[in-house]
């Protein structure tokens, strides 16, 4: 029986975890609330997956390559792998970045914790993803919180996403497909934040939010809105055989809406 370690059961990993198991896989998954990351069953599970995937986001650095790096240079696994951030890349004025950008980003944190998976061993997969979003994470459940908004900014500034569901089909075909090193997980068809907004509220029938500029935002956000770049998914369709199921925010927001309804 295949059995994945997951460093962070967060809400893409719990997606990715959910399919596997309907599958007959088992499943190790960490978190605050049931296995931390010192347990020491954590080791065990270190010593006996054949798949490990960390999710977990850096702080100063990256926690599981803190208590654990030396254990995973080692492991017996025959599959590893990253989720980091398209972050990394920081701003290109709008212009498509591929994986072979600079590492620009703003948090450094990210860009170490991107680079010391690179490092660990030759067989790594390092995902960098950009804005995720899903059923029951996404603009449309903002907008029925009250709590979506619009900016005041150009229309050509840009954003790319990706459905969780197609971040999964990334991973999963990597465990078969494709050499490794690092691959962009993205939609074809990067778009304005208020573009999405305001799909979710013609879904929804709901009025667009006002307009609000950028200094009322809080300081994380506005240090998204610094940013603007199309993250280009080519080698993830070639090399990984990934077809997207949601190929724009519009399918994909339809999608979850459905979802939902159901």
């Amino acid at each position: 029986m295949p059995h994945l370690l997951i460093f962070g059961i967060g809400y893409t990993a719990s997606r990715l975890a959910d399919g596997l198991r309907a599958q007959g896989w088992r499943i190790t998954g960490t978190s605050r609330a049931t296995l931390p990351l010192d347990d020491p069953h954590v080791v065990e599970a270190i010593g006996d997956a054949t798949h490990i995937l960390s999710s977990v986001p850096p702080k100063d650095d990256d926690p599981v390559l803190a208590l654990h790096g030396e254990r995973l240079r080692t492991a017996p696994a025959t599959w590893i792998g990253y989720l980091s951030s398209t972050g990394v890349y920081g701003d290109s004025g709008g212009a498509w970045l591929d994986e072979s950008a600079a590492l620009d980003g703003r948090r450094d944190a990210r860009v170490a914790a991107d680079l010391g998976w690179q490092a660990l061993r030759p067989d790594v997969r390092v995902f960098r993803l950009p804005g995720i979003y899903g059923p029951g994470r996404s603009t449309l459940d903002r907008v029925r919180a009250g709590s979506a908004h619009r900016v005041d900014v150009p229309d050509t500034q840009v954003f790319s996403r990706i459905h969780v569901d197609d971040i999964v089909a990334g991973v999963v075909a990597s465990f078969e497909r494709g050499a490794p090193g690092i691959y962009n997980l993205a939609d074809d068809l990067p778009a304005s934040g208020n573009a999405v907004t305001e799909l979710a509220c013609d879904l929804l029938g709901a009025p667009y939010p006002p307009l609000v500029p950028v200094t009322a935002l809080s300081p994380m956000a506005q240090g998204f809105y610094a940013a603007n770049r199309r993250v280009a998914a080519t080698k993830m369709s070639r090399d990984l055989g990934v077809r997207l199921r949601y190929p724009d925010y519009r399918s994909g927001l339809r999608a979850c809406l459905a979802e939902q309804s159901t």
